[in-house]
């Protein structure tokens, strides 16, 4: 089961966000392991994932898991806009040994219970027996999961685990606290409320480019990260990142696939001004 501190990872891109940086992953991965957190989640939306080819998210899942050798768990993303694409990506997650895998609701189309249970059963049976998390992100799926499906998707798929929630404020996140699942929190700001009222972990954006100050404030110590989030938010966020990554000296290129893009030179300048001690 995951446990901890995991970074919702960035995805390595080259050739302006067009293909896979394969020699970046081992940079992120030994960066991410130095900084003292106990896992990954690769592909979800700080991942860039859902802009990715289903063979390029494979060939994705398959470099952190190398990179990572064990030393971090690697919980794989395979949510799609399609059920056979979030089949396709799961079932592939378990025939390479991922620690997990986790599904968003597939967004654009708000799918009524029915249809949401059935396309979140099939991906947890794709990937049985290996330890199956529901992702929960209203603002970015466009619909909340409605907490009756969750009942009934647990007594479908017997290796649903728990659920990673970005929902916020606390009110919006509070009510996925559902007895006998596994929760990680996905802000940064509601981390120790999260743990204290019985989250098992956090996984974070932040955490991809700060592993260090996340992986403490899961420990328990006093650190304003969702201070810094704030201040990452101001700016195109995976570009953002991955540039605090370039300065912090992991071997990284800035590029994002677009439709998203890059920062200014301006944006630049003003992000780093505003990180100070962080760095």
């Amino acid at each position: 089961m995951l446990r901890g501190a995991l970074a919702a990872s960035v995805t390595p891109l080259r050739d302006g966000g067009a293909a896979l940086d394969e020699d970046a992953f081992g940079p992120v991965v030994e960066f991410l392991v130095a900084g003292g957190l106990d896992g990954l989640l690769a592909m979800g939306t700080n991942g860039e994932g859902i802009l990715l080819s289903v063979d390029e998210r494979k060939r994705a899942a398959e470099l952190f898991l190398e990179a990572s050798a064990g030393r971090l768990q690697v919980a794989v993303h395979c949510g799609a806009q399609t059920t056979a694409d979030t089949v396709a990506l799961a079932e592939h997650a378990a025939a390479k040994n991922a620690d997990a895998v986790a599904v968003i609701a597939p967004p654009y189309f708000p799918l009524d219970d029915a249809s949401l249970l059935e396309h979140f059963a099939a991906a947890a049976q794709a990937c049985a027996p290996l330890p199956f998390y529901v992702y929960e992100f209203e603002r970015t799926s466009g619909y909340a999961v409605p907490l009756p499906v969750l009942e009934r998707l647990r007594e479908r798929a017997p290796n649903l685990v728990g659920l990673k929630v970005s929902d916020r404020p606390w009110e919006k996140f509070a009510p996925y606290l559902v007895e006998g699942l596994d929760v990680f929190v996905g802000p940064e700001s509601l981390i120790a409320q999260g743990l204290g009222a019985g989250a098992v972990g956090a996984v974070s954006a932040l955490a991809s480019a700060f592993p260090e100050y996340v992986a403490a404030a899961v420990r328990g110590e006093q650190v304003d990260i969702g201070g810094l989030r704030d201040h990452i938010e101001r700016f195109p966020r995976h570009a953002a990142l991955k540039h605090v990554l370039v300065r912090r000296g992991v071997a990284v290129r800035e590029d994002v696939r677009a439709p998203l893009r890059g920062l200014t030179a301006a944006e630049q300048a003003e992000l780093d001004a505003g990180l100070g001690a962080w760095l």
